[in-house]
């Protein structure tokens, strides 16, 4: 029965996608499902995280923008006048420092090794942040002034390599990341997780938008090269008529090739041993340390490898649009929508999340040209009844996307509450 609705739900989206080829044109839906394939790639890390370990964060926007400045800072070109310059010693200066500061605090962390008590440990470690502190400013201040004063283009650039190292960085940059979140964070009650999560994403989201000198911040940096020909290397190569779709068609296999690849790896994981155990410990972690299970590291194991997975799909999608916006990125377009596409496709289930993933950035998409459309007719007739015209249509018409989105989720929460492909164990849906 199961198999029957996941027949019958992708038949569903792939009529969608038909009627979008015809009312779009093929080059305006590939496009939407381009940037809908990215979104099912995060939303597959987050199925990962919530899903498979019952990890709930609430800041993916955080992990999608270092995906989006790991592309950027492995594959926009080399700024020669940075490195012809003083820049790259300050900033090595500022790396020694850095070194030097985590050093300190390490040491101060590990004193009671050397004797120390727990008051003596905390006055130790205080000291220690403190002096990394003030250690690490008195370098990178200096390098920071420098560098936007004096280099051309006020950052440090790129390393010119190729995107698909980009998408690559993106994910170590989010595991990274993710992995100090999660020896800090996770052991918290679900609620604090989130309310952590939450702040955490807000960080990266101020650091990123402010450290100029490596990510140029809100003057966005642009054009971020793409992982295949462009429109406009088609055109110029005599593919000038047919440049725009053949570039994002193109961009659109690659996408759904690491889609692809990262599905059958999940789904090999998640029905075999390792699966097996971080489904017991997101059922009772409890019981699955009593048998000997390393709770807390199998809960970053899992919530690096959700983070990574989203530190990709964040990559792809700063590569498809070509720019990066720290200004851009907000929590209800990166992270409720990727919420959103997880409960309505099924957590615990690949395949849910990445119908989730389409479904839900295509309503997304469409829900703004036709509610505009139905707010323009009413707004007409309105007007010839003598009631007056609907003041501001495009505007208002933006904002029903986030009416459709709850009323989407109300009525999955009601008549789907597992989702409309719910997960299945040993081949049979759970229970409720």
């Amino acid at each position: 029965m199961t198999h029957i609705r996941e027949f019958i739900l992708f038949g569903v989206l792939a009529v969608l996608i038909g009627i979008l080829v015809l009312w779009l044109s093929p080059v305006g839906t590939i496009q939407i499902l381009a940037l809908a394939s990215a979104y099912a790639l995060i939303a597959l890390g987050l199925n990962v995280q919530w899903g498979y370990g019952g990890l709930f964060n609430f800041g993916v926007m955080g992990f999608l923008m270092l995906g989006g400045f790991g592309v950027v800072f492995a594959s926009y070109p080399i700024n020669e006048s940075f490195w012809g310059s003083d820049g790259p010693m300050l900033l090595g200066r500022a790396a020694i420092a850095a070194a030097f500061g985590a050093v300190i605090i390490i040491a101060a962390a590990k004193s009671e090794k050397f004797g120390l008590g727990k008051r003596s440990r905390m006055f130790a470690l205080v000291v220690a942040w403190a002096v990394a502190y003030i250690v690490y400013r008195s370098q990178i201040d200096p390098a920071v002034a420098y560098i936007e004063g004096e280099v051309e283009q006020g950052f440090v650039g790129g390393l010119g390599l190729h995107a698909i190292f980009g998408w690559a960085l993106g994910g170590v940059f989010a595991g990274a990341v993710a992995y100090v979140i999660g020896k800090i964070c996770l052991g918290l009650r679900t609620d604090y997780l989130a309310i952590a999560t939450i702040g955490i994403a807000e960080i990266i989201r101020a650091l990123i938008k402010n450290m100029d000198w490596l990510t140029r911040g809100t003057l966005t940096v642009s054009p971020v090269p793409w992982p295949v020909p462009t429109q406009a290397d088609l055109a110029a190569s005599g593919l000038e008529d047919l440049s725009l779709i053949t570039a994002r068609s193109m961009y659109l296999v690659l996408t759904l090739l690491v889609i692809v690849v990262i599905f059958l790896l999940l789904q090999r994981a998640y029905y075999g041993p390792w699966g097996r155990m971080m489904r017991a410990i997101r059922d009772n972690h409890i019981a699955a340390g009593s048998m000997g299970k390393d709770v807390k590291r199998r809960q970053i194991e899992i919530f690096v490898l959700g983070a990574a997975l989203m530190g990709i799909g964040g990559s792809i999608l700063t590569t498809y649009v070509q720019i990066f916006d720290p200004g851009g990125y907000q929590p209800i377009n990166h992270t409720f929508i990727v919420w959103v596409m997880i409960i309505v496709g099924g957590a615990g289930n690949n395949l849910g999340a990445l119908f989730g993933g389409v479904f839900i950035y295509i309503v997304w998409t469409i829900s703004d040209p036709i509610a505009e459309f139905i707010f323009r007719n009413l707004s007409e007739f309105s007007d010839g009844m003598g009631w007056g015209a609907i003041p501001d249509v495009q505007s208002r018409a933006l904002q029903m996307r986030v009416f459709v989105l709850g009323l989407v989720i109300t009525i999955a929460l009601r008549y789907a509450p597992q989702g409309l492909i719910p997960e299945r164990i040993g081949g049979a849906k759970a229970e409720d």
